[in-house]
């Protein structure tokens, strides 16, 4: 049985995206389908502060936001450099370079849409060691193994 390869976009900002703005195009990017799976990457922004003299004590980030994709609502964990997308075919990817343009045609700062392969397509030894030998592929590459929870789903349109 051969696997499918599927295309996947990476969407590379020349800086951190605030939480309105992801927000915003999560939102234009759903509209326009086609996504199996998204990944969201950047500098972690965890709930307390993990080191120093304040640890343990709240960590006050204005980027740690919950944002509305759909009819969901999501907390954002990391501000957001770069969103990985795993397409259905390479149809999408022409309305997906549209949809960035709008959303980043006011900002004063570039952001570019590259194509190749960004996320893992098969287990490796720390996929075994975290989840077993029956790990689901459709979490490969989308969750981090020394985070304590899975990754956050969001239902599609199917």
């Amino acid at each position: 049985m051969t696997e499918a390869i599927y295309p996947q976009v990476r969407i590379v900002s020349a800086r951190f995206l605030r939480p309105d703005t992801v927000e915003k195009l999560l939102n234009r990017l759903v509209r326009v389908g086609g996504i199996l799976r998204m990944s969201l990457t950047g500098q972690n922004l965890p709930a307390t502060v993990p080191y120093g003299p304040a640890r343990g004590k709240p960590n006050p980030h204005p980027d740690r936001k919950v944002i509305r994709i759909g009819d969901q609502d999501v907390q954002l964990q990391v501000q957001v450099g770069n969103v990985i997308l795993e397409l259905e075919d390479e149809s999408y990817i022409p309305a997906i370079e549209e949809a960035v343009d709008e959303v980043f045609a006011d900002k004063d700062f570039s952001c570019t849409v590259q194509k190749g392969r960004f996320m893992k397509s098969r287990p490796t030894v720390s996929d075994y060691a975290k989840y077993g030998p029956d790990v689901d592929r459709e979490v490969l590459g989308l969750v981090d193994p020394r985070k304590k929870g899975g990754p956050v789903i969001i239902q599609g349109n199917k």
